[in-house]
């Protein structure tokens, strides 16, 4: 008889995590899992821990007990013996190179163009060849349907289009895992389509993504796992099917109650 396929290791690794801002306790022991190439949806009522917990993940927040791994790399810390000891900041920022964020605000430069935005991290932070930099970048923003928008400055661009170029801003570091903070719920109603669209795509090219949302029906269709958070916990997790159209625990019904 055969030895079974060795089980890869989780993209994302969070085991135990817990913060606090004060006596405010935000996570209360974290454990998660995240596969390569896996999307998973985190939903929860405001001040459940949701964008705090992406936060953690590239070390935007600094985790109280516990740790994060990243491909295999523990995120913010080194380990040795039994001790966790922080990692200096430059190191910390080729870590998050690694990690894309997409903020729910932007965070565009204004200053510079769509196409300046989309460079400026590949060739400040990785030191890439200008040319090369500049052909994946206009790959990019034609892939996020902006190819036209290149030369046009933040402030010209509708909130789906700003959106749409944070994403490309984030590709152009060709992280292995990208975080979404609720990227439409600073959008009008009629431009969110066109972000979740980018999102989708990216799913189905097998891009490993966690995503914060409450688009319940966009859940539903592109993720492999939701997580259903609330005061600091993970209260459920599980295929889409099993957490939004049957949930276990009365906390998960309640809440979809409310937004479904």
């Amino acid at each position: 008889m055969s030895a079974p396929a060795p089980v890869a290791a989780p993209m994302v690794d969070i085991k135990s995590v817990h913060k606090s801002f004060g006596s405010l306790e935000v996570l209360r022991g974290i454990d998660l899992e995240v596969r390569a190439g896996e999307v998973t949806v985190v939903l929860g009522p405001s001040g459940s821990g949701k964008s705090t917990l992406l936060r953690t993940i590239n070390h935007l927040e600094k985790v109280d007990s516990g740790w994060i791994s990243v491909d295999g790399s523990l995120v913010g810390y080194r380990r040795s013996g039994d001790k966790l000891y922080e990692l200096r900041e430059r190191e910390i920022l080729k870590q998050r190179t690694r990690i894309g964020f997409v903020f729910q605000n932007f965070h565009l430069f204004p200053h510079l163009t769509v196409l300046e935005n989309v460079v400026e991290a590949p060739l400040s932070a990785l030191k890439r060849p200008r040319a090369q930099v500049l052909e994946a970048a206009r790959k990019l923003l034609d892939r996020v349907g902006l190819a036209d928008k290149a030369d046009t400055y933040p402030r010209r661009l509708s909130g789906g289009q700003q959106q749409r170029v944070a994403i490309a801003r984030a590709l152009a570091l060709e992280p292995k895992l990208l975080l979404f903070d609720e990227p439409t719920s600073a959008l009008d109603p009629e431009l969110v389509g066109e972000v979740l669209d980018v999102i989708r795509d990216l799913a189905h090219q097998g891009t490993t993504m966690i995503v914060v949302t409450h688009e319940i029906g966009f859940a539903r269709e592109v993720a492999d796992t939701v997580v259903f958070m609330d005061e600091g916990r993970i209260v459920e997790q599980g295929a889409p099917g099993d957490v939004l159209d049957a949930p276990r625990e009365e906390r998960t019904r309640t809440f979809l109650s409310k937004v479904l």
